[in-house]
């Protein structure tokens, strides 16, 4: 076994590998097959040390602050600690281990007080705030990570009084512990529950690619049959497809009792802790609540805009649901039965009304869909967007072998970065869907190109045979990869504004725009071919999945919303005090915006990963909901010049969302590629929830 130092992570403050931009393997992809659990810890400690060292010399600096001796000085520091927690936090999410989780445990807490004793440390807080921008002649880029710099320390508490700069740092540690513990609690109730389907009566209804996933999840956990998972591409279909009502009761309830099952992994006293602490950060720095401390560095800037965006959106979408409820009550009614819809009904009845409206069926839509023609269309519409080129590695690093390697280029041959794809849910991995970076672009230090992933969970198909996405997962890989894009085309000099790093209400805009071209008939009659013939899509079969798009939009709307409200009310309202109770606090906030009972959270508070194994969604959930205002305006943009693909928008959208990182606050960024700030209505339009 390798060391750390073999391994290309820091072992030794003195070892000059942790300065390294890049370790010495193909395209400097991390040597995942060399890194074992007991390289980490001491590659974190050497890091640490070498990063603390670094602050504390800029700290100590006797000459005059100036931009190069201060801000950029930070910009440069701390590379061995990127590298190190950038390969470790991705493992911990899509491959993790028990070795891992003890460290994961171990770690956060001292990653939390390093961050506070840099972000409360006077000398370094004196000499950023006594950087001259004017008088430096800086340049627009330069003011703007001055400028993120100086909010940064203010919202960590660089301007409070020295008690409350200890409790915050104390407040930090502890958030660590309870979002790690959060989150290892939801993956072990997700990992630790199967449905067994013993006989051919449980598996009734189950079309053949259902079966056939279901039995793979058996093969992977050494379980004969075939079985039922946590794993959203496998209980949903269940819910959809499966005839045996006591089953998808089953399957149901384990999935919206995550974390609020009792026992060690339950979630429900971490959640109401880690809304009293951040409750109180939010006082110790002067705002009324945390979601208005959360939404002050936002495009909403406040959770009256938030809020106001919320209602504006639940009013058609709860009146659309309770239409949609009728029809599928009337279709049970029809089938002769005489019980009330209840939620583990509502995706099983919502596809035999849809196949009645709409001549749609689910699974024949899957098999013109198979993963690897998606893949194809993804990297094909960046082709022809961006000029982007996608080449397949072979021989290069990975830490699973389901894992993917492109090499994603320039037109003129140049290095964009490399593209990870983990497409298959495990045990090993948590569930949902999501884009991280195991490397930033940035010129500071580089030139640096990116290194991205996307992670998934679509259950794999058997061996030899192909992988079908429901259109649901089509949009997923595209959402994901138009955060993939975000990242690989960051044009950026320095780390702090790279990629994503915008604000959070921004960020789903070019994930969530990169979904309108999945929908195009352009784009579905080239890559959406049958797995076994390569026909294309029948051109009737097209037209009537784009002629559905908004069928059930009320239920997804709602179930949605639900959970924005649920959470922006949570960080409003909640005054953080011990021991509330969150479910009761979740029903009653359910129970003023008249919840319809027959659809539950798409989140419910116990396993709501977005906002509790983190601060990123925390009071934001609403962000997927602001940025669709965004990317329903922006695809118009493409519509109004006559081409989905038209090189002048594309340009324009490179520039000035894709290509920017946080060169310029949102409003501004959006404005250069728009003209204009867009309205609501494109998003009521393209959710079919419209007057």
């Amino acid at each position: 076994m390798p060391d750390a130092a073999e391994a290309g992570l820091p072992s030794l403050p003195q070892d000059n590998s942790f300065r390294e931009a890049r370790w010495s393997t193909p395209f400097g992809i991390p040597p995942f097959e060399q890194i074992a659990p007991e390289h980490y810890q001491p590659a974190f400690e050497a890091a640490l040390a070498a990063h603390a060292t670094e602050i504390d010399a800029i700290a100590a600096e006797t000459a005059p602050a100036t931009f190069a001796n201060t801000v950029a000085a930070m910009e440069r520091a701390g590379q061995a600690l990127e590298r190190v927690a950038g390969v470790f936090y991705n493992l911990t999410g899509s491959h993790t281990n028990p070795e891992l989780q003890a460290i994961e445990r171990e770690i956060g807490p001292k990653l939390a007080r390093h961050g506070s004793a840099i972000y409360l440390n006077p000398q370094l807080w004196a000499r950023i705030s006594a950087v001259d921008a004017e008088a430096e002649g800086l340049g627009p880029e330069e003011r703007r990570v001055l400028d993120r710099y100086r909010i940064r320390f203010r919202r960590a508490g660089a301007t409070l009084e020295p008690d409350a700069k200890t409790r915050i740092a104390e407040i930090a540690a502890r958030m660590s512990e309870l979002g790690t513990k959060f989150s290892q609690n939801l993956l072990a109730d997700e990992s630790s529950f199967t449905l067994p389907l013993e006989t051919e009566d449980d598996l009734a209804g189950l079309p053949p690619f259902l079966r056939a996933a279901a039995r793979s999840a058996a093969e992977e956990r050494g379980l004969e049959g075939h079985v039922i998972t946590l794993s959203r591409s496998l209980i949903e279909p269940f819910l959809v497809f499966s005839t045996r009502r006591d089953l998808r009761e089953r399957a149901y309830a384990a999935w919206t009792r995550r974390g609020e099952n009792g026992g060690e992994t339950d979630n429900r006293a971490i959640a109401a802790e880690i809304i009293q602490l951040r409750a109180e950060r939010a006082r110790l720095l002067g705002f009324d609540s945390f979601a208005h401390f959360a939404l002050d560095d936002t495009m909403a800037a406040s959770p009256d805009a938030a809020t106001g965006l919320l209602r504006d959106v639940w009013t058609p979408a709860r009146a659309r649901a309770g239409d949609e409820r009728d029809r599928l009550q009337a279709a049970i009614q029809d089938e002769g039965h005489n019980f009330t819809l209840q939620a583990h009904d509502w995706r099983h009845y919502a596809e035999k009304v849809r196949r009645a409206e709409h001549d749609l069926d689910e699974s024949e839509i899957k098999a013109y869909l198979p993963l690897e023609r998606m893949i194809q269309a993804a990297f094909d519409t960046a082709s022809r967007l961006f000029g982007l080129t996608f080449e397949e590695l072979a021989d290069v690093p990975r830490y699973h072998p389901d894992v993917r390697v492109w090499r994603v280029g320039n037109p003129d041959g140049s290095e964009v970065g490399l593209f990870l794809g983990d497409y298959f849910a495990r045990a090993t991995k948590r569930s949902g869907a999501w884009m991280s970076a195991f490397r930033s672009q940035e010129r500071l230090n580089g030139p640096i190109t990116p290194i991205i992933v996307n992670v998934m969970n679509f259950a794999k198909a058997p061996e030899g045979e192909s992988t079908l996405l429901s259109f649901d997962d089509a949009r997923t890989l595209f959402h994901e990869f138009g955060h993939a894009l975000h990242g690989l085309l960051s044009d950026v000099t320095y780390p702090l504004l790279s990629g994503t790093a915008v604000a959070r209400d921004f960020v789903e805009l070019p994930s969530q725009l990169y979904e309108h071209w999945l929908e195009q008939p352009e784009v579905l009659r080239t890559h959406a071919r049958h797995h076994q013939t390569g026909e294309a899509m029948p051109d009737a079969l097209l037209q009537k999945l784009l002629a559905a798009r908004t069928f059930n939009q009320g239920f997804a709307t709602v179930e949605y919303t639900a959970s924005a409200i649920v959470d922006m009310t949570l960080h409003l309202s909640a005054e953080g005090e011990a021991g509330l109770d969150v479910p009761a606090f979740e029903a009653e906030a359910l129970r003023r915006i008249s919840m319809p009972a027959e659809i539950g959270m798409r989140h419910r508070t116990p396993h709501f990963a977005h906002i509790f194994s983190g601060d990123g969604y925390a009071a934001g959930y609403y962000s997927y909901l602001w940025s669709e205002v965004l990317d329903a305006d922006a695809f118009d943009a493409f519509r109004e010049a006559g081409d989905i693909f038209d090189p002048e928008t594309a340009k324009r959208l490179r520039t000035f969302v894709y290509g920017a990182g946080n060169l310029r606050d949102p409003r501004e960024a959006y404005t250069a590629f728009r003209g204009r700030m867009p309205s609501i209505e494109p998003l009521l339009k393209k959710r079919g929830l419209a007057a």
